[in-house]
């Protein structure tokens, strides 16, 4: 079973769960992270990390939010691996905990 990143990670972007994925099982796309199930090693350090509160374990993605797990394994398809933290977007803390936010998401970097 795998972790999965949701609607709350949109527009925030925090990448303090970067540093501690040991499979760097991270992607990277414009304004969200998704994580590949295959690459996931189930390790529970990710979503302790997060300050957004956006990661949970596959089984208990909330029911509102299952789109998600989905969304994880074929956007980590496209979307290149990111290993290293980067600062997050500027505005960040303004988005956190805005519900609803994947109207917002940007699945294409071009």
């Amino acid at each position: 079973m795998a972790f999965v990143v949701t609607d709350n990670c949109i527009k925030c972007k925090y990448t303090d769960c970067v540093a501690v994925c040991p499979a760097d099982a991270f992607y990277e796309g414009p304004n969200f992270l998704a994580i590949n199930p295959d690459d996931c090693i189930d390790c529970d350090l990710c979503p302790v990390e997060c300050p957004a509160d956006a990661i949970f374990q596959e089984d208990e993605v909330p029911e509102s939010q299952k789109e998600f797990i989905e969304l994880n394994a074929e956007l980590s398809q496209v979307w290149p691996r990111i290993t290293e933290v980067k600062a997050p977007p500027t505005d960040a803390k303004e988005w956190d905990g805005v519900p609803n936010k994947i109207e917002h998401l940007i699945i294409d970097s071009q």
